[in-house]
């Protein structure tokens, strides 16, 4: 350079200024951004919401550049379920765990594989999940004997009606209940019935959801409701006849629920996680290898297990303000070390704070 003073100053664009020295007519640029550091959460703004391109251009990076920074932040996460091994009380878990999966996304697979996550009812956290290959037995079972490994007090499994998944865990926790998800199995008859187009049967499927799914209190009452029900709807109706005899047959994995207080009858928790889920997978549309969507969605299940619940109603107004995995720690003092251990940040012992981003 010159290090002449005689320049005339242009516009900046992306921290970068134009200058033109008078003395020699050159033209030079300045990027006074070139030395800004990278943030250190870089891996939380992107589980949030940010893809690697638009993080980069927030932080003056390529893409490329962020996804090379972001990926070994991933990697330094600590796996879900040793979190839950490590810092949980399992006398504060409920024992009522919802099941449910997602399917992915991955290069070099035909079609989409599965994403296996568990929910503990009460404190509403994510004790364990599992990307795998195929949703048969074999999955569910290495799914249920990590859990049995890290000592999880299961009581019931709630879940739709998944192939492979009763007898797997059964192998693991014997004589556990099961409890079928309700609310799937009332829309697969609105499928068989055909009710959005046909309401022959709209008046029965009503009935059927508040006398034998909703209002009852025990199996007593349920049994009762499909007499109420075969009474006033299947005395001629062989179609309606069948569906009640098949719940009745079923009954130990429809009313369940009934055993275990405060045990729900469907996965409607689990699917506003999954809502959310699908929200930012369709915004990454697919990973580019089994390995990396495995980090991204065990770090998508660690942020959203020390995410502040705020909208949460009814029994589980006390969750908000608070974490799902806060609520689980075996000593107060813990959260301090697992924000840590996550955001590489010092939390102050008073409490928890969310981390500035």
């Amino acid at each position: 350079m010159c290090q002449s003073r005689n320049v005339i100053k242009k516009a900046t664009r992306n921290g970068k200024r134009r200058f033109l020295c008078k003395e020699n007519n050159h033209w030079f640029v300045i990027n006074f951004n070139h030395h800004k550091p990278p943030h250190a959460l870089l891996w939380v703004q992107h589980i949030d919401a940010l893809p690697f391109r638009k993080l980069g251009a927030e932080n003056n990076y390529s893409g490329v550049q962020i996804y090379n920074k972001v990926i070994p932040q991933l990697k330094n996460l600590p796996d879900n379920l040793e979190v839950t091994k490590e810092f949980c009380d399992m006398e504060k878990m409920s024992g009522i765990l919802i099941v449910d999966g997602k399917f992915v996304k991955v290069k070099g697979y035909k079609d989409k594989i599965p994403f296996i996550y568990g929910t503990d009812y009460e404190p509403h956290d994510i004790v364990h999940d599992q990307l795998s290959l195929s949703e048969g037995s074999n999955a569910f079972d290495k799914f249920f004997k990590e859990l049995k490994q890290v000592n999880y007090p299961l009581k019931i499994v709630v879940s739709d009606d998944r192939a492979g998944l009763k007898t797997a865990c059964l192998r693991h926790y014997p004589g556990v209940l099961f409890q079928t998800c309700v609310g799937h199995y009332m829309e697969g008859l609105r499928k068989l019935l055909s009710t959005r187009t046909d309401d022959k049967y709209q008046h029965f499927l009503n009935s059927l959801k508040l006398h034998v799914f909703t209002e009852p209190h025990s199996l007593a009452e349920a049994i009762q409701g499909l007499i109420y029900i075969r009474d006033n709807h299947g005395q001629t109706d062989p179609t309606v006849q069948n569906i009640i005899l098949e719940i009745h047959a079923r009954q130990d994995e429809f009313f369940s629920y009934h055993k275990i207080p405060n045990c729900p009858n469907n996965t409607n928790l689990i699917e506003l996680l999954n809502s959310h889920l699908n929200g930012r997978l369709e915004t990454i549309k697919g990973f580019s290898s089994f390995h990396s969507a495995a980090l991204w969605l065990n770090a998508y299940v660690l942020r959203r297990r020390t995410l502040k619940f705020t909208d949460c109603d009814e029994k589980f107004k006390h969750l908000n303000g608070k974490c799902s995995l806060q609520m689980t720690i075996k000593k107060q003092p813990l959260w301090a070390i697992i924000l840590e251990k996550l955001y590489r940040i010092k939390i102050p012992k008073t409490g928890f704070q969310e981390p500035r981003i």
